[in-house]
């Protein structure tokens, strides 16, 4: 359906917010939006999780990777966009019952904290920790604010960046030990996907990965967003795009 924009912000040099009026229905935490501007110079929508909704409205953080998200990033206040979805499964799809009392790992890597923090929003009544990983510092408290998002409703947030300029200084996947969870959803570049999969498998705890790949239909029709499984090979957008992660065959 197409939808018209209320706000269209950067965070930083690399990513940006867009909110849009929803009033089709509440879309799960971990579901996705094919997304392409009304009038386009790319044939295909671009495959954007949620990050947040509220009311009658739904945000995307959208990361600057080529002419389709640069035509959003352009767009203004008032012009439509082609929103299709919400498609592909859900954290709620893998997740133990709340009732059963254990925390669960939240670990995002740059622009995949947005499907976490969806999960935040969605006040599911599990304990979360937040484990959100940079590659550099922030360069103010806004832009701090915005690539959070909700992980101050997280029982404790920990920031690891690269550069050391905030938080631990390194990768999540060099000090993140998994043994204390009952499970853990992570979301980012498909390297600390592997390793915090491969630590998880070590420790026998529960992995969820949020996958991320290109994607033409968003309904499984063109089968061109493969994901390598140990059961053979699965669709991204209609499979997924969360799947287990000892599930998934990652690439060398």
């Amino acid at each position: 359906m197409m939808c018209k924009i209320i706000n269209n912000n950067f965070i930083n040099n690399e990513i940006f917010r867009l909110d849009f009026v929803w009033q089709a229905g509440t879309p799960k935490a971990g579901q996705f939006f094919m997304i392409k501007p009304k009038r386009s110079a790319v044939f295909l929508g671009r495959p954007i999780s949620v990050a947040q909704w509220e009311a009658d409205t739904i945000t995307f953080l959208i990361a600057l990777r080529g002419q389709g998200t640069r035509e959003l990033s352009v767009m203004r206040n008032g012009e439509e966009v082609e929103l299709i979805g919400p498609l592909g499964n859900a954290w709620a799809d893998f997740l133990p019952p709340a009732q059963n009392g254990g925390k669960i790992a939240l670990i995002g890597g740059g622009i995949g904290l947005a499907p976490l923090n969806a999960l935040l929003c969605e006040k599911s009544g599990h304990r979360f920790d937040v484990y959100a990983g940079f590659r550099a510092g922030f360069k103010s408290d806004a832009e701090k604010s915005a690539l959070l998002g909700a992980a101050h409703q997280a029982n404790k947030t920990i920031i690891a960046t690269e550069d050391g300029a905030d938080g631990h200084k390194g990768r999540i996947p060099d000090f993140f030990e998994p043994g204390q969870y009952a499970a853990v959803c992570a979301c980012g570049p498909e390297p600390m996907l592997k390793a915090v999969a491969a630590k998880c498998k070590a420790a026998a705890v529960p992995c969820f990965v949020s996958l991320e790949k290109r994607m033409a239909c968003g309904v499984g029709a063109c089968l061109g967003c493969t994901v390598k499984t140990v059961s053979g090979n699965r669709r991204c957008c209609a499979d997924g795009p969360i799947f287990k992660a000892d599930e998934v065959i990652f690439d060398e």
